[in-house]
Parts: structure tokens; C-alpha cells; sequence
């Protein structure tokens, strides 16, 4: 695949994550994820609240261009507007280019289904299609739940939707089936049957995080979580979904670690762990071999 076609995939991203950026901006939890309303009209600026030209929503340029602000009332335009549009635009770019590594080792030996840079069948190309979706939806609800300290259970909803269709697909073609951790999934314990593998994963990330809500009494995690930990489950299912478990509950402790050391969070303080257990899915599906495989090396281990 050219140079042109990444460009494109990047801007397409691009304008996906303008759109992301909209809706969670937009969302309040009283008038419901599916709710029209709350999207619909043009945009304002947040603190003037003058309708916006189309030339101050281009996506990164009219961010640069303005340095910022708006144009109006020349306020501070937050940062969450340029992130999440580049997030997107890569996620658009490496989740494809991930996968493409993974199905063609997985094809490696079916000659009639090799694999050339993005070169898709239908089926791959529906893989493709649920993991953008997956990464979309975490990215929005990691913005809601820190703003808001909610995960909507439509998007739990449509993650497990994104899960059963992953797991149908691979149960029409055993090849779509691979792991994350590569090799090292064997260490764990692995279930032949697809729908199995899955539904362990999910009832285990279920049981975990009730569990850890029934002896806090909801003061050390929520609802929302237990929801997505189950999604979750089904998306990457066993024994990916417990290295995601154990990368979230890493990244959330150095990041509360770095917040009570700045002193914008207290002991007494709530820190929503949907974002980390985000965090925690893209390190497994983008970086998940790699980290296991040098924690291994580093302690000598070699499997």
C-alpha cells in the first residue's frame, strides 16, 4: 500500500475523530447516548458560544491556524480537540496495518487467502471493520467516563455486539482466531472452542471487577466498569483480556501515583478506570506480544 492510501485512511480518521469529539462534548447522561438532539445543530464555541464557520472546523489545520483560540472571543480551545482527531487518524492507519501482520501469519499456510499489504477479503475486511469500531468507541467512552465518570451502557452494548460478530466470524474461519500475546497464550490456559474462550474471558472480567465493587461498596470501582470489563471480554477474549486487566491496573496506579504527587488528586478522590482499561486494550492489541515477550527475557525466562 502507498504512501497516498495511508494519507487518506488519515484523513478520513481525521474527520471521524472531529465527529467523536462532538458527541462526546455533547453527551449528557440524563438525555441518553442515542439521544439526536444532543448532536444535532452546528458547532459553538464553548465559551462565547458563536456559531462556527467551516473554516475554524477543519480538522488540526483550524486548531493551528487559530493557535488555539477562538476567533472570537480568542479564548483557550482545549487540547482534546487536535488529540483525539490525530488518535483517530492513527488508529485508522495502524489498526488495519496490525492486523494485516496478524492475518497474514495466520493465512501463512491457506495459499488461496495469502495477504498483501491491506489486501482484505470480505471477511477480513468485517474483522477489520469491528476492530476500528472497538477502538472508536473506547476512545469515546474514555473521554465521557473522565469528564463525566460514566460509561453509557450503549456503548458497553456495542462493544459486546462488536465481540459476538468477532467471534462469529471466527467461528466461520478457525484462521481469523489469533492472540495478541502470540505464543504465550499457551502459559495461560487456551479454550479450542471460540464461543468458550470468549464467554470465560467476559465471566472472568465480570466476577473480578464484582468482586472488587461488593468489598469496596462501590468505592473502589463502578457499574460502568464491570459492564465494560465484560465487553471487553468477549472483544479479546482469553487469555488477552488478562493481560489488558493487568496492564489497566498498571497504567492506573503509575497515573495516580503521578497525580497525588502533583497534588490534583487526593486519596479521597475518584479516578475513572475506563480510560485505563482502554489503555490497557490498545497496549494488548498493538503491543501485547511485545510486552510479554521482554517481560520473559528480561527475568531469563525463555519460552
Amino acid at each position: 500500500m502507498n504512501y497516498f492510501n495511508f494519507f487518506v485512511l488519515f484523513l478520513f480518521g481525521l474527520g471521524i475523530g472531529s465527529f467523536l469529539n462532538v458527541i462526546s462534548l455533547r453527551y449528557q447522561p440524563n438525555n441518553g447516548f442515542f439521544n439526536l438532539k444532543t448532536i444535532n445543530g452546528r458547532s459553538k464555541c464553548p465559551d462565547c458560544h458563536r456559531q462556527l464557520a467551516w473554516y475554524e472546523l477543519v480538522p488540526i489545520l483550524s486548531f493551528l491556524i487559530q493557535k488555539g483560540r477562538c476567533l472570537h472571543c480568542k479564548r483557550r480551545l482545549s487540547l482534546q480537540y487536535p488529540l483525539i482527531e490525530i488518535l483517530t487518524g492513527l488508529i485508522f492507519v495502524f489498526v488495519p496495518l496490525s492486523l494485516t501482520y496478524l492475518l497474514r501469519q495466520g493465512f501463512s499456510e491457506a495459499s488461496n487467502l495469502r495477504l498483501t499489504t491491506y489486501g482484505f477479503n470480505y471477511l477480513q475486511l468485517l474483522v477489520v471493520g469491528c476492530w476500528l469500531l472497538v477502538f472508536l468507541l473506547l476512545i469515546l467512552l474514555s473521554i465521557i467516563d473522565f469528564r463525566n465518570y460514566i460509561i453509557p451502557d450503549a456503548i458497553n452494548i456495542l462493544l459486546a455486539i462488536c465481540g459476538i460478530i468477532l467471534i462469529t466470524l471466527t467461528t466461520r474461519n478457525s484462521q481469523l482466531a489469533t492472540s495478541f500475546i502470540g505464543h504465550y497464550y499457551l502459559l495461560f490456559g487456551y479454550f479450542s472452542n471460540v464461543w468458550l474462550n470468549h464467554i470465560f474471558a467476559a465471566a472472568f472480567g465480570m466476577i473480578f471487577f464484582g468482586l472488587i465493587i461488593i468489598l469496596s461498596r462501590g468505592k473502589a470501582m463502578g457499574w460502568g466498569d464491570f459492564k465494560l470489563a465484560g465487553a471487553l471480554g468477549l472483544v479479546f477474549g482469553w487469555p488477552d483480556f488478562l493481560m489488558i486487566l493487568f496492564l489497566s491496573f498498571i497504567t492506573g496506579a503509575v497515573s495516580s501515583l503521578f497525580l497525588l504527587a502533583k497534588k490534583e488528586k487526593t486519596m479521597k478522590d475518584v479516578v475513572p478506570f475506563g480510560p485505563f482499561l482502554a489503555i490497557g486494550a490498545a497496549l494488548t492489541f498493538f503491543f501485547g506480544f511485545q510486552i510479554i515477550d521482554f517481560y520473559f527475557k528480561f527475568f531469563g525466562i525463555l519460552y
